[in-house]
């Protein structure tokens, strides 16, 4: 398998740079810790964290705790503030779906949203993580929970087959601590035979305000995914951890973009909603709808979407 493009590089939070968080960490660098290794670390093996991975979580504990205090990271999934129409679902599906956030550009990636083709998942999508050696245990069991029973919401939402279990499969989380992602090159290569070097930089350089991506990658110019390689920062606080495991599986599914109109929605970088909502369930639904098929444009799309839509919502416009 070649890996082709990278469709699904959305970090959440990726433009919270002039926000009122407080400065990224800058902890003196220390010895790396070990490569993850395939199948991720054992259960009963725990290392201590690095300097940097300590001050990387305080950032994000500071960081959680200011989103929290304004109102943002509502776990409600069907808000009665949040209204929509059949036009609206429409125009979000459109947006998310059949736009990329991220293009690749001299020898790596640059926010810059462009049209693009339907991508989906044909084959059966069988997810699987992994855990970097200090992620603590207790994080590890909470965190493999969230991820089986997120697999389910997504089978049900999409209507496509999605497993969770515990040997390889096509669509891999790795949660990892700062040193680990950053010493996760081999463990990438293996993942995805053909990575290209531009996707490796991307992981193992995450800039501390990108706080999680998702990689998808097809043969050649297919527009059916074959492997995605979600990252999740395991210093992230609780509620914010369980955001990025919402938002990037999803977007590994084939919603690839975001869009500030979209409400409510995980897909909008205002990060006013933490969960799946009803909202991004329908847009799911409407993805593998078989009337669409992979690789149509927004013009050979958008009369079914609309119509999908309009089922979807009863009729209503």
């Amino acid at each position: 398998m070649r890996a082709a493009s990278v469709v699904a590089l959305a970090g959440l939070l990726a433009g919270c740079e002039g926000m009122p968080f407080g400065a990224p960490p800058t902890a003196p660098k220390t010895s790396p810790l070990p490569t993850p290794a395939p199948g991720g670390a054992r259960d009963g093996e725990v290392v201590p964290p690095s300097a940097e991975s300590a001050a990387m979580r305080e950032y994000l504990t500071r960081v959680g705790r200011a989103l929290e205090s304004q109102g943002l990271l509502r776990q409600d999934v069907a808000p009665r503030d949040a209204p929509f129409t059949a036009r609206q679902l429409a125009e979000d599906f459109i947006r998310i779906a059949l736009y990329d956030e991220y293009s690749a550009r001299g020898g790596g990636f640059v926010a810059e949203q462009q049209a693009s083709r339907l991508r989906r998942w044909v084959k059966p999508v069988r997810m699987s993580v992994e855990f970097g050696p200090s992620i603590p245990l207790a994080q590890r069991r909470a965190d493999r929970s969230a991820i089986s029973a997120y697999a389910g919401q997504l089978r049900r939402a999409s209507g496509h087959p999605v497993s969770f279990g515990s040997g390889p499969g096509n669509f891999t989380v790795l949660v990892l601590n700062e040193d680990e992602r950053r010493a996760a090159a081999p463990r990438l290569r293996q993942l995805v035979p053909g990575i290209d070097d531009a996707s490796v930089s991307a992981i193992t350089g995450l800039a501390p305000t990108t706080f999680c991506v998702a990689f998808a990658f097809s043969s050649g110019n297919s527009p059916e995914y074959d492997r995605v390689v979600a990252v999740i920062r395991g210093e992230h606080p609780d509620r914010m951890r369980i955001s990025c495991i919402h938002e990037e599986l999803a977007q590994g599914m084939g919603l690839a973009n975001d869009s500030p109109r979209a409400r409510p929605s995980i897909f909008n970088d205002d990060e006013e909603f933490a969960l799946l909502t009803r909202h991004d369930e329908l847009l799911l639904r409407m993805l593998y709808d078989p009337r669409l098929t992979p690789g149509m444009t927004e013009a050979e799309a958008r009369p079914i979407v609309q119509t999908i839509a309009a089922e979807l919502m009863g009729g209503e416009s």
